[in-house]
């Protein structure tokens, strides 16, 4: 029944997107809250329930810089991890914080897999997503369990990931990069996302973009 109530959200938001204007050649998508489903307190529920520190202190935690750098890929999953405990003030090890990390991750549901699968054949797609390499492993290997697909870059032409570019959304400059790489021009492509710090990054970056409510 949920797959049938996802398929039928998704054709309603196939079908408001602008793919008839015929300017659109290329798509390019986020992925946690537009494909991915996404929980962001479940992380700061699971952060607090290892650190015993209340929501609020866990959140300060979590705005520190080194978050944002491990999205840039400026520090390693080591030091990721290590900035955690140091923040939480808990010694758990990598195991339990990847766990909590990782609990913000829900599944891919299939409707949207398919929808992918529909408009590569009559568009050039893309991933760009603000990410790290803790939750790559994850969502990848989520994917194969409930798919049997071995990676998100069998539904794209390229999947850009903010760790790898060592860029991070909403800086125009990861979007000029991805135009660039793939020789996209701005006017021919759209982008879905669910921030709309992103989407106004996008924009000003040329791209028409949609905001995913």
């Amino acid at each position: 029944f949920l797959d049938l109530i996802n398929a039928w959200q998704w054709c309603i938001f196939a079908s408001r997107m602008p793919f008839s204007n015929p300017a659109i050649k290329n798509v390019i998508f986020d992925l946690g809250g537009v494909l991915l489903n996404l929980s962001v307190p479940a992380t700061l529920q699971a952060f607090a329930g290892i650190s015993g520190k209340p929501l609020e202190e866990v959140k300060a935690a979590v705005s520190r810089p080194e978050f944002l750098d491990y999205e840039k890929g400026l520090i390693s999953d080591a030091e990721f991890r290590t900035a955690v405990r140091d923040h939480l003030q808990t010694d758990a090890s990598d195991d339990v914080i990847d766990s909590a990390w990782n609990a913000m991750l829900g599944d891919i549901p299939r409707a949207r897999l398919a929808l992918l699968e529909q408009l590569k054949t009559d568009y050039r797609t893309f991933l760009l997503s603000n990410t790290n390499g803790i939750h790559v492993q994850a969502f990848t290997a989520r994917l194969h369990q409930d798919h049997k697909v071995s990676s998100l870059d069998h539904y794209f032409e390229k999947v850009y990931y903010s760790h790898v570019m060592k860029l991070r959304k909403p800086d125009v400059v990861i979007y000029e990069a991805v135009l660039s790489d793939s020789g996209l021009h701005a006017e021919e492509s759209l982008f879905l996302d669910d921030n709309l710090h992103n989407i106004e990054g996008a924009r000003e970056a040329g791209l028409n973009a949609i905001h995913i409510t």
